[in-house]
């Protein structure tokens, strides 16, 4: 089939079902990306609170982002077994419980039990509910209108946890980080079993237990080693023995999908360009823009002498420019290609981070930075949504189950790698001083690895997604007479 010949045209208006459904879907993934960052400027107050050693705090976010990326494909398959909606709300109800429970928590060990509890329901929720999204809507102009408005609610509900997070501790207590989740999930838990229609494969495949334990294991330990690389750097022992594990175990993983009867991942999935380069793009955009807003939030409060919540709300603009490419993303794919809008993306996300690199030591740097990090929300913000059509297209129904638990795991495992790699830059640089201008030089050092990862993603969308039959893979309007 080539682009030429003439194809049905695709659905284009969202019937009232449509809405309902995408508005359950929306709001549930708006939840889950808030969740991980919402915690970040309350830490000291929960230190302080709760009796938790220095050292002990950074195992809040830790012990939510080993298992919201660790467990994320495991559960994408679970879905595909049990019923991708039963898991989803099944999910929604344990992030119901576990954040009431962190909320109210007395001590520091049942509190970690909390965000163990939701990294879990995240990684059960979110390819479960990407899953019922792409199942939801036909592939063509309804789908990317429904991921690029998926992508952009992700995008600035991570930027959103940053400011809600600061405001809600400020105003109420760190507390109410935990319990704004509570009436959101009942809600959704409310709606969502009229409007969602289950969805999974005909043939139900057996799990390849075998395959599950090693890529899951896999990816904690890599996550765990970049922690630790971040807070110890890259020599520290903890931080070189969870990189060597988790590569061990992800190349075990490899050689017993090779083998398996019912692979958890088919490898000839894998080798799918638009699934294996499209995943790379994806994680490559998650892992620069995230981190991007740790690295600000150093120089913002480090060098500038911001307070938390001046910082957090600096970040609005950036989540507006999130929502903006979210919007725009599926006109320019309509209008364009999947592939001029990843690089056409990641140039203008590229460009303004390397701008960020004439940041000065004075407020009067927000002139730059407040319209960089807007362009540059937009930028990341069409890569995502190409990256997520890319990588879930020309894939039948019963296998949308795999490709969004990829891309979810591409996600979190973006979003949770970010901030150790910069952090582990920034350590390397500054040597462990704390000036003003030692933080301000680590952060332009780490911007600038930040600009050269996502100009590799731009690289990889020109050169390596430039393969014969992938442009007939995404749907293209015809060409009016």
């Amino acid at each position: 089939m080539s682009i030429t010949q003439a194809v049905p045209a695709p659905a284009r208006l969202l019937t009232g079902r449509h809405r309902v459904t995408l508005a359950v879907l929306l709001v549930a993934q708006f939840m889950l990306a808030v969740d991980f960052s919402i915690l970040n400027v309350a830490l000291p107050a929960i230190g302080d609170d709760l009796g938790f050693s220095l050292g002990g705090l950074q195992w809040i976010a830790t012990a939510f982002a080993l298992c919201a990326a660790g467990f994320t494909l495991f559960f994408g398959r679970i879905g595909d077994l049990l019923g991708r909606k039963r898991i989803f709300l099944g999910s929604l109800a344990l992030l119901g419980v576990a954040s009431l429970v962190g909320g109210l928590a007395p001590t520091p060990e049942l509190l970690i039990a909390a965000r163990v509890a939701q990294g879990l329901a995240t990684a059960a929720a979110t390819p479960s509910g990407l899953a019922l999204l792409t199942t939801s809507f036909p592939e063509g102009p309804l789908r990317q209108k429904a991921l690029g408005l998926n992508g952009a609610l992700m995008s600035a509900g991570f930027t959103a946890g940053a400011v809600l997070g600061g405001v809600l501790t400020d105003v109420l207590s760190w507390r109410w980080a935990f319990f704004v989740n509570v009436p959101v999930a009942l809600a959704v838990l409310v709606v969502a079993p009229a409007v969602i229609a289950e969805s999974r494969p005909a043939d139900r495949p057996r799990l390849d237990l075998p395959g599950a334990l090693s890529v899951t294991l896999g990816l904690l330990g890599v996550v765990y080693g970049l922690t630790q690389a971040g807070e110890h750097g890259w020599t520290h022992p903890r931080a070189v023995a969870g990189l060597l594990a988790g590569a061990v175990l992800l190349a075990v993983f490899l050689l017993v999908e090779r083998r398996a009867a019912q692979p958890l991942v088919p490898l000839k999935v894998l080798a799918r360009p638009t699934v294996a380069w499209g995943n790379l793009i994806g994680l490559l955009a998650f892992v620069t823009e995230t981190s991007l807003v740790y690295l600000l939030t150093l120089y913002l409060q480090k060098t500038l002498g911001f307070s938390a919540l001046a910082a957090g709300l600096s970040f609005g603009v950036l989540g507006l420019g999130t929502v903006a490419g979210g919007l725009l993303a599926p006109k320019a794919i309509a209008r364009t290609s999947t592939i001029a809008v990843l690089v056409g993306g990641g140039l203008l996300q590229a460009v303004s981070t390397a701008a960020l690199l004439l940041l000065g030591d004075t407020a009067a740097a927000l002139a730059l930075l407040l319209p960089a990090t807007f362009l540059g929300g937009v930028g990341n913000m069409l890569v995502i949504v190409g990256f997520m059509v890319t990588a879930t297209a020309g894939l039948p129904d019963h296998q949308q189950g795999l490709a969004t638990g990829l891309a979810s795991m591409s996600q979190q495992v973006g979003i949770t790698m970010g901030t150790p790699i910069m952090s582990a830059i920034v350590t390397a640089v500054t040597g462990g001083a704390v000036s003003a201008g030692a933080i301000r030089h680590g952060v332009l050092v780490a911007v600038a690895a930040n600009a050269g990862l996502v100009l590799l993603g731009v690289l990889v969308a020109a050169v390596l997604l430039r393969v014969p039959g992938i442009m007939i893979a995404i749907p293209r309007r015809r060409s009016r007479r």
